[in-house]
């Protein structure tokens, strides 16, 4: 008999067909004697309609209530498990996150999970019940319902792993496992058997849409060996590990392409200390997420001056604008110029650490296909450039070619 935690997104759960998938491959594993947590997502499409219908109303909703909308798609979808778990036969319970003892801080959006207490689980587990959890969602200890951000059902299905100390967890998705790029743009893409957990963060956080990059963090931070397989069929999928000898043979793990990226630039900032540490820790004050950083000299100006641009995720573009905007009277640069017309290219490999040459190899492979590098960033195991956004499944193709085959 294991304890295991599957988690469900929202393609497995998108329909009633696939929810009465779901529950019968539970039903075996509970039939089988195993004790069963599933977590689920929203069904398919239902978190994007609830934030279309709040900027219906309102172009920037207040974050405590978009928590409160977003979180009802995820108790829609686990009352519907359970109910089709009960057609079976099978005892089931659905618990909301705070029910299920996940305490979060008070980040609205983005909030982080602080604790879980898993009492009220261990005792469904012990009654006979599969336990049905609602992914991306928590409570703070003041009582305020928050959500973990996009993904966040992975972090939630990983840290009850770790919590309730699972012999297995298992994330079920709409594709056989972790590929060596999206299949949908490279078809010639391949399946990895197993990954460690720093390519794994790197290709979550870089676009790769299988795992919620915070999710990997958690897994690595306690030691949760993970699988990533198909709720389509009985594949084996990839298991997600810690790093060992024989994954460094490979240079290069993966490719992914992030258009979820927006760049903001700020022209001729004044170029004293001090100036670039005001600016991010106005952002970071907002909770935007910073990503890439290119600062260089501000030609024209007249005056020592810099350009400084850096990147965060699409959604929050607007939000930056805002804070930007407030900063001008105060720093004095001279106008900002926003896009969310780029991709984030990157390869990714622990191979990289050993080997040379990998930067030259890609440069040289964009260069071939007419595609202009705007920003570069680095890691020990991590290349990403910031391209046109119409160029980029382009340049994932040929990259997965030049490097993976």
């Amino acid at each position: 008999m294991a304890l295991i935690v599957q988690k469900y997104g929202g393609t497995s759960v998108a329909n009633p067909e696939r929810i009465k998938n779901v529950a019968a491959r539970v039903a075996r594993y509970h039939r089988n004697g195993d004790q069963v947590v599933v977590v689920v997502s929203a069904m398919s499409g239902v978190t994007d309609n609830l934030i279309k219908l709040a900027k219906e109303i309102m172009a920037m909703p207040d974050e405590r209530e978009m928590d409160m909308l977003l979180a009802t798609g995820e108790q829609t979808t686990i009352a519907l498990t359970a109910i089709a778990l009960h057609a079976l036969g099978i005892k089931a319970v659905s618990l909301t996150g705070a029910q299920a003892g996940i305490v979060t801080d008070g980040v609205h959006t983005k909030a982080k999970i602080q604790n879980i207490t898993p009492k009220r689980i261990h005792e469904l587990l012990a009654q006979g019940h599969v336990v049905i959890v609602a992914g991306f969602q928590g409570q703070t200890p003041e009582g305020q319902i928050t959500t973990l951000g996009r993904g966040g059902s992975d972090l939630t299905a990983i840290a009850l792993a770790a919590a309730i100390k699972a012999n297995l967890c298992q994330i079920y998705t709409d594709v056989d496992g972790v590929y060596t790029a999206d299949p949908r743009i490279v078809p010639n893409a391949r399946k990895m058997e197993e990954i460690s957990y720093d390519e794994m963060l790197e290709l979550a956080s870089l676009g790769a849409k299988v795992m919620q990059s915070r999710s990997v963090e958690f897994a690595k931070k306690f030691g949760v060996v993970f699988e990533v397989r198909s709720s389509l069929n009985d594949n084996p999928g990839t298991i997600v590990k810690e790093e060992t000898k024989s994954m460094e043979g490979v240079v290069v793990r993966g490719v992914s392409l992030d258009k979820n990226q927006a760049k903001i630039t700020l022209v001729a900032v004044p170029d004293h200390p001090g100036i670039a540490a005001r600016i991010f820790k106005a952002i970071g004050d907002a909770a935007i997420n910073v990503d890439m950083i290119v600062q260089n000299i501000s030609h024209g100006s007249g005056k020592p001056a810099t350009d400084l641009s850096f990147t965060v995720d699409k959604p929050d573009l607007l939000k930056a604008q805002k804070v930007i905007e407030g900063l001008k009277s105060e720093i004095g640069f001279d106008k900002v110029i926003a896009t969310d017309k780029i991709a984030k290219l990157s390869l990714v490999g622990v191979g990289m650490k050993s080997h040379t040459g990998v930067a030259g190899k890609m440069f040289d492979t964009l260069a071939r296909e007419g595609i202009n590098i705007d920003m570069i960033s680095t890691s020990e195991i991590k290349i990403s450039v910031v391209i046109d956004l119409a160029h980029g499944e382009k340049a994932m193709k040929a990259v997965h070619a030049a490097f993976i085959g």
